[in-house]
């Protein structure tokens, strides 16, 4: 058994696996870190090691307080992926986006994939059905552009993610909402039909925090899953510890 820990920009999620099935997930800020594992691992008493991937602030020594119980395993660019790495840029591809990849990889072999995280920023990694990996963009979440809105003018206020009631906004508030929204759902839909008139039938994967918000206002089909990527990483400890 395995507890995956996902550090993020803004949060830090994890799961307890157990024969690559999530038995339970939990969400904690940064300062609930070191309490919220302690409580994990004391309930799961099976747990044996901590994966874990950081793209936050969180130091890798934050974890070594609990090097007696556990071990402890990082993520890291030293490490096996079930891909070919083609980004021009390799040593800068966030670990976040390269688990993502290798989940891809791993559970849907042979198959031109897309993965869409939509969290703190929106990520498109392209993967081919010859576990080639391409890149793809990276475009402001959804709070994201909510805060942005708020602390780049003098007036707009700050608002949490809402369903649209309309395309056209009758209020203010509305029409932020419907620029948010509307405007991110109009840009992975175009996207995807942009990829689609230059690559082959590809898999679509949605994942991340907004994910189950978004999925329904989708145009194209989908798999939506928001634990793809606490799965991935389950399944890339997996293949790194038997081809490293």
């Amino acid at each position: 058994m395995i507890l995956a820990i996902d550090v993020g920009n803004t949060r830090i999620k994890s799961a307890v696996i157990e024969k690559n099935t999530i038995i339970e997930t939990a969400f904690f800020s940064y300062s609930e870190f070191q309490n919220s594992i302690e409580k994990i691992l004391k309930k799961n008493i099976e747990v044996e090691v901590l994966v874990v991937a950081s793209v936050g602030k969180l130091e890798k020594t934050a974890f070594e307080i609990f090097s007696d119980r556990v071990k402890i395993y990082y993520i890291d660019r030293k490490k096996p992926f079930p891909f070919s790495n083609q980004y021009a840029t390799p040593d800068t591809l966030g670990i976040d986006r390269a688990v993502l990849a290798s989940g891809s990889v791993l559970k849907y072999p042979n198959q031109n994939r897309l993965v869409i995280d939509v969290g703190t920023c929106v990520t498109y990694d392209f993967i081919d059905d010859q576990d080639v990996y391409y890149g793809g963009a990276i475009s402001p979440g959804l709070r994201l552009r909510y805060e942005s809105m708020h602390h780049f003018t003098a007036k707009l206020p700050l608002l949490q993610p809402q369903e649209p009631t309309a395309v056209i906004g009758n209020s203010t508030q509305e029409s932020m909402h419907s620029g948010v929204v509307n405007g991110l759902t109009f840009e992975i839909d175009g996207y995807i039909e942009a990829l689609k008139a230059q690559k082959e039938n590809f898999i679509i994967i949605l994942t991340g925090g907004d994910a189950n918000f978004l999925a329904k206002r989708l145009k194209n089909t989908i798999f939506a899953n928001s634990n793809f990527l606490l799965e991935s990483l389950g399944n890339l400890y997996q293949y790194q510890i038997n081809n490293d």
